[in-house]
C-alpha cells in the first residue's frame, strides 16, 4: 500500500487507525516517522514519504514520533494471511530467529540461501532480515526498560543485543532517548500512560509489581477495531486442557513452551487492547510471547476487509453485522494443537479435555504457578514419542493416528510452525492415518493460521448453513464459499455463532 501516495496522505489526513502497521509515513522536514493515525497536525504532503516497515524508517535514517510511537502499531495483517516466502520470514524474525540462529538459520528454515531471503525482504520492505530484527530489538528493549525494573546489561541481552554499546546505540538512535530517559519518561505516571495508550508494548503506569505476580511484565496489545472477543475467549476457555489453561477473574491463563525456559500469560480483552500480563523465567523469551499471543488472538487481523468480504454475501451479511470483527482463535504451538486435533476427533468438547489432561498428567513438565491453577506444560512431540499406545483410551484407529502423527511430529518429518508452507503441511497430513479433510483443515486453520482454511464437512457449520438458507452439503457449501475468499476462516466463525455454544461465548 505504501507505493499508494495519494491512498496513503488520505489515511494520515484523516487520522485512520485502521492504516497503523500497513505503512508508516516518514517527515522529510522532522526526521520522524509515524503512524498513519498519528495525533500531530498531518504535514504537508509534499513533506511526507512512506514505507512499509518501521525497520525500513530507521534505516533511512527516520526516528520514531515519541506521540504516537510508530514502532509499537499492530502488526501488518499481511504477514498473517500469506504463505509466501517474505511472510514466513517476516513472522520468523517477529518470533525472535534472527536474535536465536542468525540469518543462515533463517534462511534454512524456508529452504533459501542467506542472499536470496536478503534480496526478497529488501524488495518488498525496503530493510533486510538483520535491520528488521534489529528493529524487533529495539522494541523489546523499550518493553523491558519500561515495564521491568532490570538493570540496564540485563536488558540488553535479554533483547537480542550482543553487546551494552550497540543497545545504547540503537536506543538513541531509534527513539531519540537514551535508555534511562526512556526508563525516567515511562515512570512520570499517568501522562505516560496516556501516551502509551494502544502500544504494542505499552505499560501500565502503575508498574508490574502491582499486578499481583512479582516480576510480571505487563503490557497492551492493540488491535485494529472492531473486535469481537466473545468466539475468541469462549472458544479457547471452552476447549482449555486443566492444568495448561483456565479462566480466572476475566482473563484467560495458560501456560507457554519457551526456547529458554517457559511463561506464563494471562489475556483479558478490554475495549481498545487486550491486557496482557507475561512471567517469565527468561526474559529473553519475551518477543516469541508477545508474537505468539498476539497470533493466537488473531490481533493482526484487518477485520474492516474481512467483514467488507463476507457482507458481499446477502446471506452471510446479517451475522456479520450483528456482531463484526470476529477473529479465528489460534495456537501458541502448532504440534500442541495438531495433537489436540487428533485427540478431539469424532468426540464432544468435554471428552477431547480429558483426554488431553491426561496426556499433560503424565507427560507434561511440571511448572510452578504463584497464583496456582496451572500446573504443566503441554508435553512436546519428543515426550509423548514413547508412549504406550495402549494406555490411552481411544478406539484403535485413532490411537494409531496419533502415534503416527507423533512420531513425524518428534522425529522432524512433519514440521508445523510459523515456518510453514500450508499446502505443503496438508499434503503431509493427507498421507497419514486418519487424517481426513476435516482435521487437516482444523489444523491449517488454528495451527498454521491459513485465513482461507475451510470446514464443509463440520456438522456445526453445515446445520448453520441449513438455517441460513445456504447450502448445507460440503460440495455444494465449498462452491458457494468461493465468493468468501480468501476469509473462508472467518466465515467459519460467523457460521459458528450462529449455535449457542459455549465456544461462541465470552466466560463469565
Amino acid at each position: 500500500m505504501y507505493t499508494d501516495t495519494e491512498r496513503c496522505v488520505r489515511a494520515v489526513r484523516s487520522k485512520d487507525a485502521r492504516f497503523d502497521g500497513w505503512f508508516f509515513t516518514a517527515v522529510l522536514t522532522t526526521r520522524i516517522y509515524c503512524r498513519p493515525s498519528c495525533p500531530a497536525v498531518p504535514p504537508k504532503a509534499e513533506n511526507m514519504t512512506f514505507y512499509p516497515s518501521a525497520a525500513a524508517c530507521q534505516q533511512a535514517g527516520f526516528r520514531a514520533c515519541k506521540r504516537c510511537r510508530p514502532d509499537t502499531s499492530p502488526g501488518s495483517p499481511e504477514w498473517n494471511a500469506r504463505a509466501d516466502t517474505v511472510a514466513r520470514a517476516m513472522r520468523l524474525i517477529q518470533d525472535g530467529v534472527v536474535d536465536r540462529e542468525g540469518v543462515p538459520g533463517l534462511a534454512g528454515r524456508l529452504g533459501y540461501s542467506a542472499r536470496q531471503i536478503e534480496r526478497q525482504l529488501l524488495a518488498e520492505l525496503g530493510a533486510g532480515p538483520l535491520a528488521l530484527a534489529r528493529a524487533q530489538r529495539a522494541q523489546t528493549a523499550r518493553v523491558l526498560i519500561e515495564t521491568t525494573a532490570l538493570p540496564m546489561a540485563e536488558v540488553a541481552f535479554a533483547a537480542g543485543f550482543a553487546s551494552i554499546r550497540a543497545f545504547n546505540d540503537t536506543v538513541r538512535e531509534v527513539f531519540a532517548l537514551s535508555p534511562s530517559e526512556l526508563r525516567t519518561r515511562a515512570s512520570r505516571g499517568p501522562s505516560a500512560a496516556r501516551e502509551a495508550q494502544g502500544a504494542r508494548g505499552a505499560h501500565n503506569a502503575r508498574g508490574p509489581e502491582q499486578h499481583g505476580t512479582p516480576g510480571a511484565i505487563s503490557l497492551r496489545l492493540p488491535f485494529r477495531t472492531p473486535l469481537n472477543p466473545d468466539n475468541l475467549f469462549g472458544h479457547l476457555v471452552a476447549t482449555a486442557v486443566p492444568g495448561v489453561e483456565e479462566w480466572r477473574d476475566g482473563a484467560y491463563r495458560r501456560t507457554l513452551s519457551l526456547p529458554y525456559g517457559h511463561g506464563i500469560v494471562a489475556l483479558s480483552p478490554r475495549p481498545d487492547h487486550i491486557a496482557c500480563r507475561l512471567s517469565l523465567t527468561d526474559p529473553r523469551d519475551l518477543t516469541l510471547a508477545i508474537s505468539s499471543c498476539r497470533r493466537m488472538l488473531d490481533l493482526d487481523a484487518d477485520p474492516v476487509a474481512v467483514d467488507e468480504q463476507l457482507r458481499a454475501d446477502p446471506l452471510l451479511a446479517p451475522l456479520v453485522d450483528k456482531a463484526p470483527g470476529r477473529r479465528v482463535p489460534r495456537t501458541v504451538d502448532a504440534a500442541e494443537f495438531a495433537v489436540r486435533a487428533v485427540l478431539g476427533q469424532q468426540v464432544s468438547t468435554a471428552a477431547a479435555r480429558t483426554h488431553a489432561a491426561r496426556l499433560v498428567t503424565a507427560h507434561g513438565v511440571p511448572v510452578d504457578d504463584p497464583e496456582g491453577g496451572l500446573t504443566h506444560l503441554f508435553p512436546a512431540p519428543e515426550a509423548l514419542a514413547g508412549l504406550d499406545p495402549e494406555a490411552l483410551a481411544l478406539p484403535r484407529t485413532r490411537r494409531a493416528t496419533l502415534t503416527g502423527l507423533i512420531a513425524e511430529l518428534a522425529d522432524g518429518s512433519l514440521r508445523l510452525g510459523t515456518d510453514s508452507d500450508w499446502d505443503e503441511v496438508r499434503q503431509r497430513l493427507g498421507s497419514l492415518p486418519g487424517f481426513g479433510p476435516w482435521t487437516i483443515e482444523v489444523i491449517a486453520m488454528r495451527a498454521l493460521g491459513d485465513p482461507d482454511a475451510f470446514l464443509p464437512t463440520d456438522l456445526g457449520i453445515r446445520r448453520a448453513a441449513g438455517r441460513l438458507g445456504l447450502p448445507s452439503t460440503p460440495s455444494a457449501l465449498t462452491r458457494r464459499a468461493a465468493g468468501w475468499r480468501p476469509w473462508r476462516a472467518y466465515a467459519v466463525q460467523y457460521l459458528w455463532a450462529t449455535d449457542d455454544h459455549a465456544i461462541n461465548r465470552l466466560p463469565v
